[in-house]
């Protein structure tokens, strides 16, 4: 049997320490005192905060290491809560964060940590960052600890940011690892209790980066392992997850979400790539990320392969199509793809997002070609506006 060539690589990896498993959170006491520390913010949205079958384990677990409860956090991800947040901490003499619920809330506590130790006022803030473009990296921040209620992705993702809503939208970004959580834990119960809408419109943009970790330029064997055996569990698992009659759907699908971000936590870049950025020019228009996710895919995949191989094959093993004519192997992958999102009843076609005109497909496209994440496509593929469009345009 022929063995193909192992290119060199590297591969630095940046994630805290992982736990998963049903009622993990009620270690979570003395994760924070492993940590050094002994009263712990809880830092989430209202949403999460108001929902005590998410919130009672949590405190629970943290037990008399529970400091007290932040919800302030929102979707903007505005600075101005991470203002609200650092005054939390103050009032509740805390020395750790715990961050509840998804990117918005956990992206919101890794920027208190940034600023807490720093000290600057909002107005010396946002000078910093208008100057240097990103928040300041704190030598010894506080500890934090992440618990995902959501499969987006930014709890093991270096980068992130917050933004100034003061009429600027001046953005402050991050991607030092200094920021990362020290801890994570993955509890399939409490991902029960998040409201079925907002669980899979993240789906989509968390199981992508699986896909992406495989044809993205920097792929290795260090990432395919994690990336291809997440996609394995998550392709016959997330269509079911609206309704899990079996506690296993649940598990496997937190499993899974963990295992296709895990390559994301690491010093290196390259495993996100072209359907993010079509994600990101659709943000632009006002979509919600898993739901441009969700329409994108595909056709951004068929795009894919029809310039470059994409690792077609590898991708095929994952989704058990591999015995699939090898001509007909890409079209395979696509539809399984679109199958996974079908399952969870998201929408296919951009005509059906209310916040998407056709008329703004060109920017779209505009938006997409300068995206950072098209360099990281595979080598051979080098996406015009043009052909972006099109792409948009099949998607319409």
């Amino acid at each position: 049997m022929a063995i193909d060539e192992i290119e060199p690589f590297e591969y630095d990896n940046v994630a805290g320490e992982i736990a998963f498993g049903r009622g993990c959170v009620a270690d979570l006491g003395e994760t924070v005192a492993e940590l050094g520390a002994d009263r712990a913010l809880v830092v989430c949205g209202s949403n999460v905060g108001s929902n005590r079958d998410t919130m009672d384990p949590v405190e629970a677990g943290l037990g008399d290491r529970l400091a007290g409860v932040f919800d302030g956090t929102t979707p903007e991800k505005s600075v101005e809560s991470v203002y609200e947040g650092l005054t939390a901490v103050d009032d509740e003499d805390a020395d750790a964060l715990v961050a509840v619920g998804g990117g918005s809330s956990i992206d919101t506590a890794r920027a208190v940590r940034a600023v807490w130790e720093d000290g600057r006022s909002y107005g010396e803030l946002r000078e910093y960052v208008a100057e240097r473009g990103a928040l300041p990296v704190p030598e010894d921040p506080m500890p934090l600890v992440a618990v995902p209620t959501t499969l987006a992705g930014a709890d093991l993702s270096p980068g992130g940011s917050v933004v100034f809503r003061d009429g600027s939208d001046l953005s402050a970004g991050y991607s030092d690892p200094v920021l990362m959580p020290e801890a994570l834990a993955y509890d399939p119960d409490l991902f029960e209790t998040t409201p079925t809408g907002a669980l899979v419109g993240s789906a989509m943009n968390g199981f992508d980066k699986g896909l992406e970790a495989v044809y993205g330029r920097m792929a290795s064997p260090m990432t395919d392992a994690p990336a291809l055996h997440g996609l394995k569990l998550l392709r016959p698992s997330l269509p079911d997850v609206r309704d899990p009659e079996d506690p296993a759907v649940m598990e496997a699908v937190v499993a899974g979400i963990v295992l296709v971000q895990y390559p994301r936590a690491t010093r290196g870049g390259g495993l996100l790539s072209l359907i993010h950025a079509f994600g990101h020019g659709l943000r632009e228009e006002g979509v919600q990320q898993g739901i441009a996710h969700a329409v994108m895919a595909p056709p951004a995949l068929e795009y894919l392969f029809g310039r470059v191989g994409g690792r077609r094959d590898v991708l095929a093993e994952a989704f058990g199509v591999a015995d699939t004519d090898a001509d007909d192997r890409a079209g395979a992958v696509v539809e399984s793809v679109a199958d996974v999102r079908d399952g969870m009843g998201l929408p296919d076609r951009l005509r059906d997002l209310d916040p998407v005109e056709r008329d703004a497909l060109p920017d779209v496209a505009a938006y997409v070609a300068d995206d950072y994440f098209l360099r990281n496509c595979p080598e051979g593929l080098d996406p015009t506006e043009d052909e972006l469009l099109d792409v948009l345009e099949s998607a319409w």
